[in-house]
């Protein structure tokens, strides 16, 4: 079975994204080709998962690169961290809640009403990220200006 996501799908997602790291760590971010991610693991080497619930229920995860992440936390906390610590654990937490959080509202605007959950935070490259099983994982590559990148995902019941 081959699912497709439309372009009022995707919007809210590549919007949020470009959005949330402008506005609070003056990061620009050029977004990439989507694709079906056909493995569910991660790319980065940080990673935030969101459950949602709602219309149909779902998982948002947000994987980064060590410079993505480095790059975006030392731009917001005015710090210059050089390896991914608590305080990056935390902030990769909080930028899954931001992300999801506007995507949210935009695809409610659409009639689509979610509920999130409490984002869980995965160390390391290759590692599972607990999408839901056989649903289609829509990726959205994004690379930062100033090095490194990042990809946020979304699986989906149908």
């Amino acid at each position: 079975m081959t699912k497709s996501y439309d372009v009022n799908f995707i919007n809210p997602f590549l919007g949020a994204v470009i959005n949330v790291l402008e506005t609070m760590a003056n990061v620009k971010v050029k977004p990439g080709r989507p694709y079906l991610n056909k493995h569910g693991t991660s790319v980065g080497d940080i990673s935030g998962i969101i459950n949602i619930s709602g219309h149909t229920n779902g998982v948002i995860s947000l994987t980064l690169s060590k410079d993505a992440i480095l790059t975006i936390v030392n731009n917001m906390l005015f710090e210059s961290y050089t390896e991914i610590n608590d305080e990056i654990v935390d902030a990769v937490g909080e930028l899954t809640n931001m992300i999801a959080g506007q995507a949210r509202v935009k695809l409610s605007e659409q009639g689509q009403k979610f509920q999130a959950g409490t984002p869980k935070i995965i160390i390391g490259k290759g590692k599972d990220l607990e999408h839901i099983p056989n649903a289609p994982i829509l990726a959205i590559p994004f690379s930062l200006s100033s090095g490194g990148s990042l990809v946020v995902e979304a699986s989906f019941e149908t």
